[in-house]
């Protein structure tokens, strides 16, 4: 199958594991439409063989005009435990593999220093992605920050520091890099109810790679419980359910002059589950291509 892209400066696809069942997994759901995928790693690439998952993958994609938008490792590089020294190593090697599946974008996690203000976590930030960005940089590749906070704050957190826009101003003035930027995404901005339209007017042109996930947030929980009781105020959704406008999303990711991938991270909607993740992701797949302007249809001349 091959696809039909003329002039689509926004591709969508979706989130797929790395692992030996990879490039089977990408057969099988290539003629729902998908035009990118993103191979992501959580924590540890293991043992996986990146050489030999690339000539599967391509193998797979060779004249279909899909595409490998990015690879990404989800982990703690900034501290020392044997599997946070793992994940870091897991950044070098994707860096430097990226160009094997003909991508030019790795993405994951900050990572921080463990129980401790996002502050805090600058210095050794500094010290870990200088190197990083650097080596980006030598290979032509892109490092982009998903927009998690994985259930962490301002005060205290496991993960990433990468949640707030203050933090992300203090990111980019600690490495200074033109290779570095953001995976963003709405859902995780308006769990922490920001309104993701306006920060899209500051933060496009940082912005190098999408996730594809949106948010239901219960307006009448919060004004009842408010966001720290005990019934959650806020779930993540396939785009297409929640509360964002993709049309308006789209068209500030244009405004500003995005150009690549919004690739769906499944396996979050509390609807679309189970026997029905695919459904779902194929009905987000269908819409946002609608929101993007459906198939492309050239000028007169």
């Amino acid at each position: 199958m091959q696809l039909e892209l003329d002039n689509q400066d926004i591709r969508i696809g979706t989130l797929v594991n790395g692992n030996e069942n990879t490039a089977n997994y990408i057969k099988q759901i290539l003629p729902y439409g998908f035009e990118s995928f993103s191979i992501t790693f959580w924590q540890t690439i293991g043992a996986t063989d990146i050489h030999r998952l690339a000539d599967e993958v391509n193998a797979v994609l060779a004249d279909t005009g899909a595409r490998i938008s990015s690879l990404s490792i989800f982990g703690n590089p900034l501290e020392t435990t044997p599997i946070d020294l793992e994940t870091l190593a897991g950044w070098d090697m994707l860096i430097k593999s990226a160009h094997l599946f003909g991508a030019d974008i790795v993405s994951g996690f900050t990572g921080r220093l463990r129980g401790r203000p996002i502050d805090q976590s600058i210095p050794r930030f500094k010290e870990i992605f200088t190197p990083l960005a650097q080596m980006a940089e030598d290979n032509n590749v892109r490092i982009a920050f998903e927009n998690c906070d994985m259930d962490g704050d301002w005060k205290s957190g496991d993960w990433n520091i990468a949640h707030n826009p203050t933090a992300w101003q203090m990111m980019f003035d600690a490495v200074p890099s033109p290779n570095m930027g953001l995976e963003w995404e709405p859902c995780h901005q308006m769990v922490s109810l920001i309104d993701p339209i306006p920060q899209l007017h500051d933060w496009v042109s940082k912005i190098f790679h999408m996730h594809g996930k949106d948010c239901t947030i219960k307006w009448d929980v919060v004004r009842k419980f408010g966001v720290d009781g005990p019934v959650p105020f806020a779930f993540h959704r396939t785009p297409g359910f929640g509360d964002s406008n993709w049309t308006d999303i789209i068209s500030e990711l244009r405004l500003g002059g995005f150009r690549g991938s919004i690739d769906i991270e499944g396996w979050h909607d509390p609807v679309y589950r189970g026997k029905l993740e695919m459904t779902g992701q194929v009905a987000g797949l269908n819409y946002l291509k609608r929101c993007r302007g459906s198939e492309f249809v050239p000028n007169p001349r």
